[in-house]
Formats: C-alpha cells, sequence, structure tokens
C-alpha cells in the first residue's frame, strides 16, 4: 500500500490557479451535465472491472473540465455543474482510496465536500460526509465515522432515501470497528427497510439494487468483529452467486471469505479462495483488496510450516513484486 505523502499523477494537477480570463461568463449548453452524469455511470462500471489505476486520470481529467466549465457557466447550469463536480471528486476520492493514497484521498473528498457546498444540494453534501466517514473506517478509525455519519443525519428529514441509506451503512461500519454489534444490526437493518424508497436515477450514493448489497455490509462488520463463523455463512452465499461484470468486488469478497474459512477452522478451503482471488487482485491492483490478503496471509500463520504454509505462498504468488 503507498504511503501517505505520495499523489497519484494527476491529482493536484486537476486544479489550478484560475486565469482571470476563464471567469468571464460565457452560454454552456445545459445538456453537457447530461453527458458527466452519464459518463460517471460508465466510470462506476469500469471500477468494478478494472479497479482503480486505470481510472484515476480519466476521471481526474474529467473533473478538470467539469471545473473550468464551472467558472464559467451561471445560473442553474452552474449549480447543477457543481453537482457533478461533487459526485466526481467523490469518485476519484474513492478510487485514490481503493489505491491505498490516503492522502490523495482525502484531498479529493475535501474537493467533493467544497462542491457539494456550492451546489447548495443538501444530498450532496450529505454523500460527502459518508466518503469521509467511509475513509475514516479504512484508517480504523471507527469513532470517527461514526460521528461523521450523525452529522450527516442530523437533517435526515431533508434528505433522500438513497443518501439515508449510504449514511446508515456506513455508520454501521464505524459501529463495527468499535466492537458494537446490535448497533451494526439496527443501522443495517434500517437502511435496508429505506432501500426499496431509494431513486436509482440519483447519480450518486453507493445503493445497488440487488440482493447482496446489505448482506455485503453485514458480513464485512462481521469479520471485522471477529464473528467469523456468521460471516463465513453469508459469504458463502454471497460469492456463490456474483455477476461477472463486479470482477474487483468479488475478488475482495473472495479474500474475505477466505479470512472467515481459516478463522473458522477450514484453511483449505481458505487457500483455494486465495488462489481465485490473488489472480484478480493482480489484474486490478486495488491496495484494498491487497491488505485483505495480507490479513488473510497473518491469520494463516500457524500453519506457516506445514504444507498449507507453501500452497497459500503458491496462492498468493501473483502479488508479488516479480509478477506485477
Amino acid at each position: 500500500m503507498r504511503r501517505p505523502g505520495l499523489l497519484a499523477d494527476g491529482s493536484v494537477a486537476s486544479l489550478g490557479v484560475v486565469n482571470p480570463v476563464d471567469l468571464r461568463p460565457r452560454e454552456i449548453d445545459p445538456a453537457l451535465v447530461g453527458y458527466f452524469h452519464q459518463q460517471l455511470g460508465g466510470h462506476y462500471s469500469a471500477d468494478m472491472m478494472l479497479g482503480p489505476l486505470d481510472l484515476i486520470g480519466t476521471v481526474t481529467e474529467q473533473y478538470r473540465l467539469i471545473s473550468d466549465l464551472t467558472h464559467a457557466a451561471d445560473g442553474s447550469v452552474r449549480r447543477d455543474l457543481f453537482q457533478a463536480g461533487a459526485a466526481y471528486a467523490a469518485l476519484a476520492g474513492w478510487l485514490h482510496q481503493d489505491a491505498g493514497l490516503w492522502d490523495s484521498t482525502a484531498y479529493w473528498y475535501g474537493i467533493a465536500q467544497t462542491d457539494a457546498q456550492m451546489s447548495g444540494n443538501t444530498d450532496l453534501t450529505a454523500y460527502a460526509l459518508s466518503t469521509m466517514a467511509r475513509l475514516r473506517s479504512d484508517l480504523g478509525d471507527g469513532r470517527a465515522a461514526v460521528d461523521l455519519c450523525r452529522r450527516g443525519l442530523s437533517e435526515r428529514h431533508r434528505l433522500s432515501p438513497r443518501i439515508r441509506v449510504t449514511l446508515l451503512h456506513q455508520r454501521a461500519h464505524g459501529h463495527s470497528l468499535l466492537g458494537e454489534r446490535a448497533a451494526v444490526d439496527r443501522l443495517l437493518d434500517e437502511a435496508a427497510a429505506v432501500t426499496d424508497a431509494a431513486d436509482p436515477s440519483v447519480p450518486w450514493g453507493a445503493v445497488h439494487h440487488n440482493a447482496y448489497f446489505f448482506e455485503v455490509q453485514r458480513a464485512t462488520c462481521y469479520g471485522r468483529m471477529g464473528l467469523y463463523a456468521e460471516a463465513r455463512r453469508i459469504w458463502d452465499r454471497i460469492n456463490s452467486g456474483m455477476p461477472s461484470t463486479a470482477r474487483r468486488d468479488t475478488g475482495v469478497y473472495l479474500a474475505r471469505q477466505a479470512i472467515a474459512h481459516a478463522a473458522t477452522g477450514e484453511p483449505e478451503h481458505a487457500v483455494a479462495l486465495a488462489s481465485e482471488s490473488a489472480r484478480i487482485a493482480a489484474q486490478t491492483r486495488s491496495a484494498r483488496h491487497h491488505a485483505e490478503l495480507e490479513i488473510l496471509r497473518r491469520g494463516m500463520v500457524r500453519w506457516q510450516h506445514d504444507p498449507l504454509g507453501a500452497q497459500l505462498d503458491r496462492a498468493l504468488a501473483p502479488l508479488s513484486p516479480d509478477n506485477r
């Protein structure tokens, strides 16, 4: 995983000092807003298949274009471009987070928060808080994740169901880091009850209308809390039906499934799962995925001098520097 202080190419370069000439109002076709939102949906899909590094440059460059247009736009077009910019900056933040680039992740989430505030969109502002909570969860700061989501939900009566769901499940992840199972279950149950009312046309917010979304959240939280037997049963069910278009997520889920099997005394199955997971990780180059497989390696240290240890080493060989 890359260390703080190293920014991915294209991050800071996507913003710069604004030339006063670029601030002169000019007519911006409102249809461009729809174009950017359409492209955003494609980027979400590509992320599921490619992983972060192949998309960072494209997404950050498109944000630069949106930012340039926003400088010159007026009225409702300017507001709508700020909304598009916030969504692109949030995606850029996620891509950097998946790549393990913490400093640039926080940078982009800060840009998303600023653009959301400029747009005046309550949903987007709360969504930007949820992205910061997701970063805090990845950094192990459950209390900060809970506090950020609590702040986002403080005006829940003004939020769309889609954003309420996003904040609720992110808050559950924060509670899982604190070992608070009752809060995890309550929040995920509440979020699931709201999902049917979520508008799928809203171009931001991580609500997916599929059979696995909340099971994934629950299994992930249970694994963090050491509830491996329960997590294993859920992962077994999820990974038996993952679509081929979700290759990156499938690899992460296989790693978490392997961790649960190793922790419950099934190391042979864990090695088999790790082999497929590592193959996908080598292709998508997700640092988050690599971190899950390192957790598995540490969890199987008791077998390092057994034949299983050698089998695990072979399974994880695609992640070695010589094979990248």
